[in-house]
């Protein structure tokens, strides 16, 4: 006598319309088979295969154009990562309407591929018990094995499917990996539910472009992993964003929209914010006394760090002053800069020294900011200007002064900065022949254009920059003493990129200018850290500019190194070469790194033992 199994029995009283055999069956899918019967659908019959027209489906795309941008680079990620043939990975909109797929031949030209198609509907009314259905419905993750489907005509299918959210708990959209029965394996349906939480992180880096975002966990060892929490905050520290960790590791807190940092931490925001920046893993304790670690993945854009520390207190008082745009929370820099604002007020020059791409001019601009005067910021480089022609630059000319002179004249860059600031740029390049005329205009402020006899008086604030040496062009008689007494009144030195404490903090805020939005994990900032920087800041913008080319998802990440110092990074001989798949590969790689354990790295990931080794 042949004893069938639990699934041969529930198939069979399915089939004959015979009440269900208890225990047979998961029971999300006795209860969807349960639903189907109820809806008369007959599982011997080939379900109702509805596709949408082709414009519904482009109209739905770009209603998820932000969504589906993130997806598709995750979809390839899985495709590359799960190994074998016959395989589809699909993405739905939230009511299981597919958008897009990506498959093998096999898959394609099979039965089930020919159903699989943008525009073909998913929801369990139609086709009956179905991952895409299922995950829809009780907005989990699922897997539907077999002949677990209801339809008979499904029965050599695995499909696991996971839902997209958004940080209110919503269905966005779904993400689906169908293959043959057969060729099931046992870690596809954790690869489906890490891409549904990258592209849900994602989201939140995209949507919450203008935010502070946070990304927490009681292990510093996980912080750089899916399992940590991601919170978004706007500038005065209300929540606008919370991915799924963060809500469980917040269980049992207010953690919707519109909550302050203040209710859900025991330290108020703006004493979390300065420790924060200060960069590193911060500790905190949540209002109900756990104890998390926490870090900053993303700065509110068009702050810096020198105001971000002040910002809470002084938008309590209704006072804003002038902001540096760019990032200097280095101490040796701060302390250098202290002193500007009295020198300023005092019209004293200030002259600037620091290496090439150091930042210079940015920091002239932001002296002029300080100094509140309503003229123009007017810069001169003065390596620039041919020797002859530098005196007519600065101080001007009358008509037909001298040959090729303007026809018109010129008032000359001295007038134009009245009121403002004259930025010297180079100055140690001004020829020998010019320096006298420019430190007789220094210790006068009074203007005589070339072939003219009137004399302008000006007020200007002078500041000066180079890279070179003053006081050894002094000694070797290229330079005269007096002009450079005369500049450095007050001495300002940026130093180099390598030299500075807050390299992080430079690294993420020249990404938001280039890319806002855009996010980069620790690991690729470490990489760039051990790098010389010659060239300094101008060299780092270029080499970021460099990692977004080679970008694909919401992150700049490890696998955007691909030449010499920016090389493929870590990843198993197995995965280096196959595009994508390697930040799966790099991911599992670094956590274990964190975790020094197999076990734990497969629990923080999701993953089995067996793909944690097979990487290793």
């Amino acid at each position: 006598m042949q004893i069938l199994s639990g699934m041969d029995r529930a198939r069979n009283a399915l089939e004959r319309g015979d009440r269900l055999p208890g225990g047979t069956l998961p029971v999300p899918i006795a209860e969807s088979w349960q639903r189907c019967r109820d809806l008369g659908l007959d599982p011997r019959l080939q379900p109702r295969g509805e596709v949408v027209p082709f414009a519904a489906v482009t109209r739905r795309r770009q209603k998820m154009e932000g969504l589906r941008r993130l997806a598709l680079a995750e979809m390839q990620v899985l495709y590359a990562q799960i190994a074998g043939s016959n395989l589809m990975i699909a993405l739905a909109d939230a009511s299981g309407m597919v958008l897009d797929t990506i498959s093998d031949q096999a898959f394609t030209e099979s039965v089930a591929g020919r159903s699989i198609l943008p525009g073909s509907l998913w929801d369990e009314a139609r086709r009956g018990t179905n991952a895409l259905g299922l995950a829809s419905d009780s907005s989990q993750p699922v897997g539907v094995f077999g002949r677990e489907h209801y339809f008979t005509c499904h029965a050599h299918l695995s499909c696991m499917a996971a839902p997209i959210l958004d940080s209110h708990g919503q269905v966005l959209g779904l993400l689906d990996a169908s293959c043959a029965n057969e060729a099931r394996q046992q870690h596809t349906h954790a690869l489906v539910r890490m891409a549904a939480a990258q592209i849900e992180n994602g989201l939140i880096f995209q949507e919450c472009a203008d935010n502070f975002i946070l990304a927490f966990h009681p292990r510093a060892e996980y912080l750089d992993t899916l399992s940590a929490g991601l919170l978004a905050l706007s500038r005065d520290g209300v929540v606008t964003a919370l991915n799924r960790p963060g809500s469980a590791l917040l269980s049992g807190l207010p953690t919707g929209a519109g909550v302050s940092f203040d209710t859900l931490f025991e330290m108020p925001f703006a004493r979390a914010l300065d420790g924060l920046l200060r960069g590193g893993v911060f500790p905190i304790r949540d209002a109900a006394g756990s104890q998390v670690l926490m870090v900053c993945r993303q700065i509110a854009p068009g702050l810096t760090v020198r105001n971000l520390r002040r910002e809470p207190q002084a938008m309590q008082h209704g006072r804003a002053g002038p902001m540096p745009e760019f990032v200097c929370a280095d101490e040796t820099l701060k302390a250098a800069m202290a002193d500007i604002g009295q020198a300023v007020a005092m019209g004293m020059p200030v002259h600037l020294t620091g290496e090439t791409g150091t930042g210079k001019e940015l920091m002239a601009r932001h002296i002029h900011a300080v100094s509140g005067r309503r003229g123009e910021f007017v810069a001169v480089n003065c390596g620039a200007l041919a020797e002859q022609l530098f005196v007519a630059e600065i101080f001007g000319h009358e008509q037909g002064a001298f040959t090729n002179a303007r026809a018109e004249g010129s008032i000359g860059l001295a007038r134009q900065a009245d009121a403002g600031t004259l930025f010297l740029d180079e100055v140690a390049d001004v020829p020998l022949s010019a320096q006298t005329a420019l430190l007789r205009f220094l210790d006068a402020m009074e203007v005589r254009p070339v072939g003219g006899l009137k004399i302008h008086k000006v007020d200007v604030q002078i500041i000066s920059a180079t890279n070179r040496d003053l006081e050894a062009m002094v000694a070797e008689r290229s330079f005269r003493a007096d002009l450079l007494y005369r500049l450095n009144g007050l001495v300002l030195h940026l130093p180099p990129l390598a030299a500075r404490t807050d390299f992080v903090l430079v690294v993420k805020h020249l990404l938001q200018e280039l890319a806002p939005g855009m996010a980069i994990t620790d690991a690729a900032i470490a990489r760039l850290a051990q790098r010389e920087w010659p060239g300094n800041i101008r060299e780092l913008r270029s080499a970021l500019q460099r990692l977004l080319m080679r970008q694909r998802g919401p992150f700049v990440d490890e696998t955007c190194f691909v030449d010499g110092s920016e090389d493929v990074g870590d990843a198993c001989p197995a995965c280096r070469d196959r595009g994508l798949a390697r930040r799966v590969c790099q991911e599992i790689r670094t956590t274990y790194r964190s975790c020094r354990n197999v076990t734990h790295t497969a629990r923080a990931l999701g993953l089995s033992r067996t793909t944690i080794y097979k990487h290793l």
